[in-house]
């Protein structure tokens, strides 16, 4: 499901950088995602989430929060939880015993941001990249915030850059450095390469959060296959899964009556809009992917962030997270 509207340079990306030459609407740097600290006090990644949030289930949360460990047994007192009996312990002694669980102190997270050519489009404010990279940028915070180890992995289509989750102000520095420097290998003219399978990413995610992790996926999911779909559905067994689908308006409803010219930096083509079959054709690409996502949402029980390039990243986030928008 390769994303073609991504090469597109048609002017329909955002409006030309202000004086300086550095927009944020089209990329980002280290000094930009370090001023989002502040602002990302407005979000929670707590498993008690607001009852209008996307990561709320009908009667309990989706984030099912940090593991449990094993302090002691004991014997029951009036009052004891019953869910907490050790049958096997309570048939063997006559009396009836409890296992006592204590809260783990942390629960790692890991957030996974696209950073692939596929993502290098906008068309109303912000290129898809950077949502994505303010979007993981602002939960990287906020988790840390909340005592959680926090790490990542950015990909691009050549590279892929893993930070292990940690409690720690130079972790999460070396993950928005990663961020940044693989945001600024966009460019119209960067060299062309085959986009890295999602399929490869979900491999490094399964093997450094194989359970009890938090793990956010944010990208527009180009170049997904059957084993990508395996590794969804492993993934979300052992861990808290969340897929951020991040899209843009022009890629997912394209306008009919336009000539576009689609290139990948080599070759280049003009695509009739107007053409009712060539228009079916995106449209299909769009909705089926966007079908696929949702399919999983369904089928794994993982929520879906949908996060648009077309609104501001913090508050579309709180929206989706039944905060409100302020």
């Amino acid at each position: 499901m390769r994303d073609d509207a991504a090469r597109i340079r048609t002017g329909t990306q955002p409006a030309a950088p202000p004086a300086g030459g550095f927009d944020p609407r089209v990329s980002v740097d280290l000094a930009h995602l370090r001023a989002l600290e502040d602002r990302a006090r407005r979000l929670t990644f707590l498993p008690r989430q607001p009852a209008r949030s996307v990561l709320n289930g009908r009667h309990a949360s989706r984030l099912r929060g940090r593991g449990l460990n094993f302090e002691e047994l004991r014997g029951y007192l009036p009052g004891d939880d019953v869910r907490a009996i050790d049958w096997k312990v309570t048939a063997r002694t006559g009396e009836p015993h409890v296992r006592v669980m204590t809260e783990e102190r942390d629960r790692p997270a890991l957030i996974v941001v696209d950073q692939r050519m596929s993502m290098f489009f906008g068309s109303v404010l912000n290129m898809k990249a950077v949502t994505a990279a303010e979007a993981a940028a602002l939960a990287a915070f906020r988790i840390l915030d909340q005592g959680d180890r926090v790490g990542g992995i950015v990909f691009g289509d050549t590279a892929i850059a893993e930070i292990r989750p940690q409690r720690s102000r130079v972790a999460l520095d070396r993950f928005l450095t990663a961020l940044a420097d693989a945001n600024g290998l966009l460019r119209a003219d960067a060299p062309v390469a085959e986009p890295m399978p999602l399929a490869r990413v979900l491999r490094a995610v399964a093997r450094i959060a194989p359970r009890n992790h938090l793990v956010i996926v944010l990208s527009d999911f180009d170049v997904v296959d059957e084993e990508t779909e395996r590794l969804v559905a492993g993934i979300a067994r052992g861990n808290d899964l969340v897929l951020g689908l991040v899209s843009d308006p022009f890629g997912e409803d394209l306008p009919e009556g336009l000539r576009l010219v689609v290139s990948d930096g080599e070759l280049q083509a003009e695509i009739d809009t107007g053409d009712r079959a060539a228009h079916r054709r995106l449209r299909d690409m769009a909705s089926g992917r966007l079908a696929t996502i949702l399919d999983w949402q369904r089928r794994f029980g993982v929520p879906v962030l949908p996060l648009s390039a077309a609104e501001e990243t913090l508050p579309q986030m709180r929206r989706l997270m039944g905060l409100g928008a302020r």
